[in-house]
């Protein structure tokens, strides 16, 4: 352990970060030490603000520890075997060194001993990766770095940090994430471990947590794919595997294949991140399943030309297939899904010069023009040398603005309690006159409240729905 120059912790929280450095003042008061280590560290190191904090407690047995942070803080126990603490209301976790013992297959199946006399080194060995086992003290400012993480940090390498690795199968998805974030180079030892590992069964809500890491923070997504291909774990997403070598018209994709071509359209989708954790999600999650309907769409005409005729609806059935191993967040899936079946209709409506009732039918199909005008743009960026600039997605977003349907579907102008009003009983027949006056509003016949009120009326003296 070395002294090292302190590096510059920054909270997004000062609440936060105030209570951190009391816990590590209370810790010592009762005659144990607060490291803060992973990513919060790591992050310092790279001149990052952090929002999360894990500290490791040594010196002080698991009763020790909660009885002097209780002293101030309410906390929850996390887990009885794990000794963690976490503060309520706070993003801060406390833990103690922990010896564990691999008993059987996935992430839980591990025999755990907390263990306060642990040395640092030994600890850091359990960790993941050595940028992740760096530890700082919050109080003096001293960095110990037993696994060389701020050197690989510096040298942007991801190296795991010894034999214990391998028993945890969900840190290769990790490195997955960790490389697209921060634009890292996986060490071949690294990869060559992660090849001779399985996924052993983990829980989906984990696999997911580390794809939505690599979809929302990655600020380089395809280097986090490339590592799954390294590491022979595409074996396990089938849906994306199947996309190497599926050829594309070089006029229109120079850029190679439909896997090539994702891998650059989900960096261009990463250049215009809007920072929303949630829209990020599901534009990120259809810009990487928007052709895997290509693999089975995919033929070579007699004249030498490939086409994928009929790929976006292949291509929803690929993504339900992948998403629904990994989460059964119906939402999602609902906001998903029409995005990659409508991602080639900005271009297709641009060409044409189409109608505003054309718009308007697109905007109540997929819900979120801006959305998919997001997909469609990401699209076009994934061939290069091709320019990434987009014109139909402009015109899109002002067409789809002055028509007032760019985040939303139209608002039906007419709606059940008007044909109450007009002396209509609720039944059956409701959904068919709603549905026709809706239809003269998406094609533009009526435009107001009372033109549809009109319509309505005459619909009921026709006798229509009953």
């Amino acid at each position: 352990m070395a002294d090292r120059p302190n590096l510059q912790l920054r909270l997004d929280d000062p609440a936060a970060d105030e209570a951190m450095r009391r816990v590590c003042a209370l810790v010592a008061g009762a005659g144990g030490r607060a490291w803060l280590v992973g990513g919060g560290v790591r992050d310092a190191a790279l001149g990052l603000v952090t929002r999360d904090v894990d500290l490791e407690v040594f010196g002080l047995t698991p009763g020790d520890l909660r009885r002097a942070v209780e002293a101030v803080f309410a906390v929850d126990l996390v887990g009885q075997s794990f000794g963690i603490l976490k503060l309520k209301g706070l993003p801060i976790d406390l833990g103690l060194p922990r010896r564990e013992t691999k008993l059987g297959t996935g992430h839980r199946g591990f025999a755990v001993d907390t263990d306060p006399d642990l040395d640092l080194p030994t600890a850091a060995a359990r960790r993941d990766f050595t940028i992740n086992a760096i530890y700082l003290d919050p109080l003096t400012g001293e960095v110990a770095d037993p696994c060389g993480g701020l050197g690989d940090l510096a040298r942007r390498v991801l190296r795991h940090t010894g034999p214990a690795f391998a028993e945890d199968p969900l840190r290769v998805l990790r490195g997955m994430q960790l490389v697209a974030r921060f634009d890292l180079e996986p060490d071949p030892a690294t990869v060559a471990v992660c090849r001779a590992m399985d996924t052993e069964g983990l829980p989906a809500e984990r696999l997911f947590e580390e794809w939505r890491k690599l979809i929302v923070l990655g600020a380089t997504p395809s280097r986090g794919l490339r590592f799954l291909e390294a590491t022979g774990w595409l074996r396990h997403y089938p849906e994306l595997a199947a996309l190497q070598g599926v050829a594309q018209d070089p006029r229109h994709h120079p850029e190679g294949d439909v896997w090539v071509h994702t891998l650059h359209a989900m960096d261009a989708f990463a250049d215009e991140r809007l920072g929303d954790p949630w829209e990020d999600l599901v534009v990120g999650l259809a810009v990487l399943g928007h052709d895997l309907g290509k693999v089975e769409r995919t033929t070579v005409e007699q004249d030498g030309r490939i086409r994928s005729i009929g790929h976006e609806q292949a291509s929803v059935v690929g993504l339900r297939s992948f998403l629904q191993r990994l989460t059964d967040h119906r939402r999602l899936l609902a906001q998903v899904e029409p995005l990659v079946l409508e991602h080639g209709k900005p271009q297709q409506l641009f060409t044409a010069g189409a109608s505003d009732a054309a718009v308007r039918r697109l905007a109540d199909r997929v819900g979120r023009i801006d959305r998919l005008v997001r997909v469609a743009r990401a699209d076009f960026g994934g061939r290069p040398p091709l320019p990434r600039g987009f014109p139909a997605g402009d015109w899109l977003l002002e067409r789809a603005a002055a028509l007032g349907v760019l985040c939303g579907k139209p608002a039906p102008l007419v709606q059940g309690r008007h044909l109450v009003a007009l002396g209509a009983t609720p039944g059956v027949g409701f959904a068919s006159l709603l549905g026709a006056c809706y239809e003269a509003q998406l094609a533009g016949s009526i435009t107001t409240e009372a033109e549809g009120l009109a319509l309505a009326r005459r619909l009921l003296q026709d006798g229509a729905g009953d």
